[in-house]
């Protein structure tokens, strides 16, 4: 994949400003691409656009298929007329600056079920519906029922005193064993449909029949609502950046539905675990509790899942980020119930053989490899073999060593993608506030700078270099500090609330970009 000169703006959509307590797929969106189209931007970088299950995480989905209902718009509803203007009188008092997502799941999850009564009245919008229905059945069938599954057992076990006497539960510690049994995680269900007998999977399917049409609506309006910002961007010369995880939560759909194609026990718990060792942003690695992939049985389905995986991604975005690329070379895998992921061993992951067969099933594709932490020769000659640009982040680059491949003087190609920080950094201002005085010392004498502005000051940096895209996290953009950080790897709780309010996107943001993209020709 040839990049082309161009310069972009990392923004997740849950960021966006909205009355509704978290960003949404409705006119600040597209306000946002005016934004970029204004600013001569040709990329806008999202994260996963998938549910988000547990602590929020946009990496921990309950289905690698379906799209996060959380950005359904409000006033889109309102619009189609599944919600009246009385339904959106007394909205919350949400913080515009963080998102709150039990507040927001309670108080959204209320509305759409008011949509879904009116939207089951609508009969001009039935053969639509169906025939999106139809064509995504292959993964929307089981991520409905499971969704309804999960939502019945949580509620049928809320006021359960204690957990079963199970030895499903007898080397869990206490509190995992909770979090799994009163959120209904998959493993916990009657066998019957943990282990999806096709007459269980009939009987459950017909017992909760409106509970999963409820679950296809959503999915249904979600994505009727990002092809509508999709093709919008994409009339503006702007190119979305969408990004697939490696790795599938546990409990999810994906997993429930294809448990031959992970490495599970004979109670369908994780052998193993994926995440890294200890590195630049924990000094214990990540333990991120992902079942690692039975890549033999996925290799004897001539890898037939991802396929479907990639394919329908391709259809949401333009290009695709492959987070944790390494893991394709090699991967780091945790014995289940390790507290940290310092006891790990690596093992060799599928290689080139698995692209040569997405290429042959797809064609060639615009991917990107996400080749940071720890990469060692075999991972660099994976990436290049394949074609793939890797990507390089300017606050790594100013270290005390000379040789640091992320010092914009030691990219070794033009074809790479380049950022100020990602999701997984601190912002610009606050890894500058915090940074060794070495680092800072460095910082000014690269560039000869003050380092009154650092964000704007690396910002330049990253416009003026070699690298084809340069992409800025939008906080960065704004000047913020660390409480606009958008994730803290290895911290369980408090990321991914980051928002911004309409004001925070000035034109004077707008007029810096347009000379440095002027300037640098991007």
């Amino acid at each position: 994949m040839k990049l082309k000169r161009s310069a972009g703006v990392l923004m997740h959509p849950t960021s966006l400003y909205s009355d509704y307590g978290i960003g949404d797929l409705g006119e600040s969106c597209f306000e946002f691409i005016d934004f970029l189209h204004a600013s001569n931007q040709k990329i806008w970088q999202v994260l996963p656009i998938t549910p988000t299950s547990f602590g929020d995480s946009p990496y921990q989905s309950f289905s690698t298929f379906a799209g996060n209902f959380l950005l359904i718009s409000p006033k889109i509803l309102l619009q189609k007329k599944y919600l009246s203007d009385e339904d959106l009188k007394d909205v919350p008092d949400f913080d515009l600056n963080k998102v709150d997502y039990a507040k927001v799941i309670d108080y959204k999850s209320k509305l759409f079920r008011v949509a879904y009564e009116n939207f089951k009245i609508d009969k001009a919008v039935k053969k639509s519906f169906d025939k999106f229905c139809k064509k995504n059945a292959d993964w929307l069938d089981d991520y409905a029922l499971f969704v309804a599954l999960k939502n019945y057992f949580i509620d049928k076990r809320k006021n359960d005193l204690q957990i079963e006497n199970s030895k499903l539960f007898s080397d869990l510690p206490k509190n995992t064993a909770n979090d799994y049994y009163y959120g209904a995680l998959w493993n916990t269900w009657p066998d019957e449909i943990k282990k999806r007998d096709k007459k269980a999977l009939d009987k459950w399917t017909q017992l909760l029949q409106d509970e999963i049409s409820y679950q296809k609506f959503l999915q249904f309006e979600f994505f009727d609502e990002w092809f509508a910002v999709k093709d919008y961007a994409n009339s503006h010369n702007i190119s979305i950046i969408g990004d697939i995880p490696i790795f599938v939560a546990f409990d999810s759909a994906d997993v429930w539905a294809n448990p031959h194609l992970f490495e599970l026990d004979s109670d369908y718990f994780p052998s193993s675990v994926a995440g890294v060792p200890p590195d630049y942003f924990s000094a214990t690695g990540q333990l991120w509790g992902n079942p690692l992939y039975n890549w033999q049985s996925n290799k004897n389905s001539d890898y037939d899942w991802w396929i479907k995986r990639i394919k329908n991604t391709f259809e949401c975005v333009d290009i695709l980020r492959i987070d944790h690329f390494r893991a394709f070379e090699s991967y780091w895998a945790i014995k289940f119930g390790e507290k940290t992921a310092v006891n790990g061993k690596w093992c060799k992951g599928p290689g080139k053989k698995f692209f040569e067969c997405v290429e042959k099933k797809l064609g060639k594709l615009p991917i990107i490899a996400e080749d940071l932490g720890i990469i060692t020769k075999e991972v660099i000659n994976l990436r290049d073999a394949c074609g793939f640009p890797g990507m390089k982040i300017l606050q790594f680059a100013f270290d005390d060593g000379d040789e640091n491949d992320h010092l914009p003087h030691n990219f070794e190609t033009s074809n790479i993608v380049a950022y100020t920080g990602t999701h997984d950094n601190d912002t610009v201002v606050g890894w500058y506030e915090k940074a060794p005085e070495n680092y800072k010392d460095k910082f000014r004498r690269y560039m000869n700078v003050s380092g009154n502005d650092p964000a704007w000051e690396l910002i330049r940096l990253l416009y003026s270099s070699v690298a084809a895209f340069a992409i800025v996290p939008i906080q960065d953009l704004m000047g913020l500090n660390s409480e606009a950080r958008m994730n803290f790897p290895g911290v369980a709780s408090g990321n991914w609330q980051f928002r911004f309010t309409k004001e925070m996107l000035s034109s004077q943001i707008q007029d810096k970009l347009i000379y440095l993209c002027d300037l640098f020709q991007r």
